[in-house]
């Protein structure tokens, strides 16, 4: 089929795809340092594990694959927020003595 679909609700089961990311969350889980992270987006122009534009136009995207893959890049950005609050509270407590 071609073209738009126009739906109430559209369930997808995550049965088939990726694991959900719930992993992000798991001790030993490798974050990417944030530094890493910048230096592949400014080489590539997408983040990692991210299609790129060009494969998505191609290929398209699956629905369930696309909104795991969302959902870790969220959870990503939480620990990295995280990680920051942490370092400006030190930050406070330091300037704070």
């Amino acid at each position: 089929m071609a073209g738009k679909v126009l739906a109430e609700e559209v369930q997808v089961s995550a049965a088939g795809t990726s694991p959900w990311p719930d992993y992000v969350f798991a001790p030993g889980y490798n974050l990417r340092p944030l530094a890493e992270v910048e230096r592949f987006v400014k080489e590539n122009r997408h983040l990692p594990d991210v299609p790129t534009s060009t494969d998505v136009e191609q290929n398209g995207v699956g629905l369930g694959e696309m909104n795991a893959l969302l959902l870790k890049k969220i959870e990503e950005l939480t620990l990295y927020v995280i990680e920051q609050q942490k370092e400006i509270d030190k930050l406070k407590a330091e300037m704070n003595k």
